[in-house]
């Protein structure tokens, strides 16, 4: 199982980083989800699902985003979601936000990754954790970029 967890402070206001992780601004902090459609949404957010697409190349993969965790405050924002990609992994990224003061926010990113199936599992093992630190320091970078341009 491959697992992440980067924290960084956002100079600007809670509301502002939430608001990229609504449904019509995702395709900012996630350029490559060239779709995201609800198919059930929940009164109290958990256990809604979304068919997303994603595209890296020429290669694109639909799959099924489940909301599993979500708190919406004054003080602290946060949402987990899961989904299977390629049948191979099983995957949960959970994205916090604690309110610091009406200018700063901490952005915390945690997930893990697990595979699946033997290939999930081999992928895993061979996957390199320095790749998927830049992976993950490139998609907070974008969050705290994408924050800062409604500021």
């Amino acid at each position: 199982m491959l697992t992440w967890h980067k924290e960084i402070i956002i100079p600007t206001a809670i509301d502002r980083v939430w608001n990229l992780f609504e449904l019509d601004q995702i395709q900012r902090i996630m350029p490559n989800v060239v779709k995201h459609k609800p198919l059930e949404i929940k009164e109290e957010v958990i256990g809604s699902t979304y068919e997303q697409t994603y595209r890296e190349g020429k290669r694109t993969e639909t799959y099924i985003v489940t909301d599993i965790e979500y708190e919406n405050t004054k003080q602290k924002k946060h949402k987990k979601v899961e989904f299977a990609l390629a049948k191979a992994f099983k995957i949960q990224t959970a994205f916090t936000l604690i309110k610091l003061d009406d200018k700063s926010t901490k952005f915390i990113y945690t997930g893990q990754n697990e595979g699946l199936n033997l290939m999930g599992k081999t992928f895993i093992k061979l996957g390199s954790k320095k790749r998927n630190d830049k992976v993950v320091d490139a998609f907070v970078e974008l969050v705290r970029s994408e924050a800062l341009k409604d500021s």
